[in-house]
């Protein structure tokens, strides 16, 4: 829980109290009504072991340039703060660090003045488990806290992530003449953003190069995505048989993991799980998890895996499209996959094919339930781009006849004193190689 001004949620007292707060825009038309969505950030400040004690909600015409809120609300909110005992006010949209400020000046030092985007930081920064996960999250709570800073934030540098300690933060107190302590913090985080940005580019690279084996390799990837808590984590464990950490909660796993899963046509996909995607998503955190989301934009098929007993199912598809469009991957074929199914099904009657996806697939992954049915629908959209071939190869060409069995799905082989006998669904560049050589 937040103990730091702004800072990480640990808390020798006890649980952080939290008030929530929302507004709502007239005329706006938000996806989610501000009901629906403090509801969700009231499951935030959970997920990150904050306890909600209340909320408020104001209708405004406009944002108010100093204190996001009108006065009258925030005399309001300052009075529940007395009454509930809270000692934290989350608010639902980002707040600028203007607004960050004047509210703390109005409700003093013993109330901490948060954001969802604040929120969303702290609970990626439990949960990072791999060392690029921990430099992602690191490198977006420097780049979200660096227009914030002020003297309340003093040595920062040595707190966010741990990151800075371990980078020679202890050079903060060398001060120039006249330097002030919020200048050096300032530099010294600048000097670690741009440390942080070399080493997640090294990262990068690193991963790009094992996307690159696994092309050469032809061995399909497949991406699930969706919207956090919608089951994919379960979904990967119940397909491949791994052990993915899995908990009933938002943001449970950051950390890309990689998976084989056999197909009943005796092809074998590689399938990734990443970060699910949620509504407000803080602009940092898209930029510094780009590494973990090439791996969605790099893939043969997306799974878009949605909680289909969920009230609010149709919202979370639309703003599972609206971030594959910002990754710029709507180009790469989809399914449909309805998860829960067990729970019930609140999304209603949908038209798949209009919505640009090949299939869709009912299934619980929980209770183990249309498992094969999904392995079949990825099997058959991945077979979209193959062609279906009789031949037979001459067995001193033993390469082609790796390649078959590597990239594509053998139907029937026969040795023959010619040579081997093969009849196989192939990638047509894999055919076209065949015509070249001659031998269709």
């Amino acid at each position: 829980m937040l103990s730091e001004r702004n800072g990480s949620t640990t808390n020798d007292l006890g649980p952080s109290r939290a008030l929530l707060v929302g507004v709502e825009l007239r005329g706006s038309h938000a996806l989610f009504s501000a009901k629906d969505s403090l509801d969700e950030l009231a499951l935030l400040a959970n997920t990150a072991g904050v306890q909600v004690v209340g909320r408020a909600v104001q209708r405004v015409a406009r944002i108010d340039p100093a204190t996001f809120i009108g006065s009258g609300k925030l005399e309001e909110i300052a009075e529940t703060i007395v009454e509930t005992g809270a000692d934290m006010i989350i608010f639902d949209d980002e707040l600028s660090p203007r607004h960050q400020r004047e509210l703390e000046k109005a409700l003093g030092e013993h109330v901490q003045v948060l954001d969802r985007s604040a929120l969303i930081l702290d609970i990626f920064a439990q949960h990072a488990r791999t060392r690029e996960g921990a430099l992602q999250v690191e490198l977006a709570q420097y780049e979200y806290r660096l227009p914030r800073l002020t003297r309340q934030w003093t040595h920062l540098a040595r707190q966010a992530g741990g990151g800075a300690a371990r980078g020679g933060a202890g050079g903060v107190g060398l001060r120039g003449p006249g330097e002030t302590q919020l200048e050096v913090d300032r530099r010294e985080i600048g000097r670690r953003i741009a440390r942080l940005r070399d080493e997640l580019e090294s990262v990068r690279a690193h991963r790009q190069r094992h996307r690159q084996q696994r092309m050469r390799s032809g061995i399909p990837t497949v991406a699930l995505v969706g919207y956090t808590n919608a089951g994919k984590s379960t979904l990967l464990n119940a397909l491949s048989g791994a052990d993915v950490y899995v908990a009933d909660q938002l943001f449970a796993t950051l950390d890309p993991t990689i998976r084989r899963v056999d197909l009943p046509n005796g092809r074998v996909v590689l399938v990734s799980d990443t970060v699910g995607f949620i509504q407000k998503l803080p602009v940092t955190l898209v930029a510094a998890f780009r590494a973990t989301l090439e791996e969605v934009a790099d893939a043969d098929l997306l799974v878009h895996v949605v909680d289909a007993s969920h009230e609010r199912a149709w919202d979370h598809i639309d703003v599972v499209e609206d971030t594959l469009a910002e990754l710029e991957a709507t180009r790469i074929p989809k399914l449909l996959v309805l998860n829960k199914i067990d729970r019930g099904e609140s999304c209603g009657p949908i038209d798949y094919a209009a919505l640009g996806y090949q299939a869709m697939v009912r299934v619980s992954a929980q209770e183990r339930v249309g498992l094969d049915a999904l392995r079949e629908a990825i099997s058959n959209v991945l077979l979209v781009d193959f062609v279906m071939i009789k031949i037979t190869i001459p067995y001193e060409k033993g390469e082609l006849i790796s390649a078959i069995h590597g990239r594509g799905v053998v139907l029937d082989e026969r040795h023959t004193e010619q040579g081997v006998a093969i009849e196989a669904h192939v990638p047509h560049w894999l055919a076209g190689r065949m015509r070249q050589a001659g031998l269709l």
